[in-house]
């Protein structure tokens, strides 16, 4: 059972992971109907800054976390911005500018950072393995376990029970009766697009040790990302957190296993996924 439970546990990191990114992503879609092909670059921007200030200590954890999610959130705003002038023109003309910015923040990083993907620093106190089930387990990742489901925990609750939360989700049912309450729904939007990168950039900071800054970071984490959102439905920040814990599994269980049949477990999901919303049999999931 151990050779099966620590896999078992690294998905449930690797998944709260995805969470977090994942999280921002669908609020992006379903609050600001952005649909956001540069996330995974905010997430990179999060684990660069992992990677060049944290030493091992805490002070430069928290350091790296503050920039990396003060970086992604000045760019998510920054999208949100570059995203006027095609209000009303839908969602390929959004995916098409949020990859254009992609790539080109893609081909900077790589510019100033190099090809290689970049080591990661983790605080001392947990830089050494725990005994699980008669395995050695990387302290940190249990740590972020933990962290993570705090996290899960609070935007939970910032998006169910606080006031923030109910005029997110009041702009999600009905913008024009927001901005007749004299609320912008573009203030809303950038501050959720804002909010959403900097988790992106916070999930970076944080899980560089578990997906590392690198050339194909972006695109792996927001491919996963993608996944997560279609699975959980769109807007659905429990329906994010169930698939993302499936994702994590599915890559950390299935994968090593069954490298061949993995990939298509995961968008064979994503596929069936699509075509039981287009009948109805699953709800879309566009609220937050």
């Amino acid at each position: 059972m151990g050779d099966y439970l620590i896999p078992a546990v690294d998905g449930v990191a690797y998944g709260l992971l995805l969470f977090v990114v994942a999280a921002g992503l669908t609020l992006a879609f379903g609050v600001g109907d952005v649909l956001n092909l540069a996330h995974g670059t905010l997430y990179a921007f999060g684990a660069y800054a992992a990677a060049q200030i944290s030493d091992g200590g805490w002070g430069s954890l928290a350091l790296a976390v503050l920039v990396g999610a003060a970086i992604a959130g000045a760019g998510g705003a920054l999208l949100s911005v570059l995203l006027v002038p095609l209000a009303g023109r839908g969602h390929l003309a959004q995916a098409l500018l949020t990859f254009g910015v992609a790539l080109v923040a893609g081909d900077r990083l790589t510019a100033i950072f190099g090809k290689d993907d970049l080591g990661v620093a983790v605080p001392r106190a947990l830089d050494r393995p725990v005994h699980l089930a008669g395995h050695d387990y990387p302290a940190y990742r249990l740590a972020f376990i933990a962290v993570a489901v705090l996290l899960a925990a609070g935007l939970g609750l910032l998006v169910t029970r606080s006031r923030a939360g109910g005029l997110i989700r009041a702009t999600v049912d009905d913008r024009e009766m927001v901005a007749m309450l004299g609320v912008s729904p573009f203030a809303v939007r950038t501050s959720v697009l804002a909010g959403s990168g900097a988790l992106a950039g916070l999930a970076g900071a944080l899980g560089a040790p578990i997906i590392g800054p690198g050339p194909r970071t972006a695109d792996l984490v927001l491919m996963l990302s993608l996944v997560v959102v279609v699975l959980g439905g769109m807007g659905s920040i429990l329906g994010a957190f169930v698939a993302a814990i499936a994702v994590g599994e599915i890559q950390t269980v299935v994968a090593p296993q069954w490298s061949a049949v993995a990939p298509f477990a995961l968008f064979g999901a994503m596929a069936l996924a699509l075509a039981a919303r287009a009948r109805g049999l699953l709800p879309s999931g566009r609220s937050a």
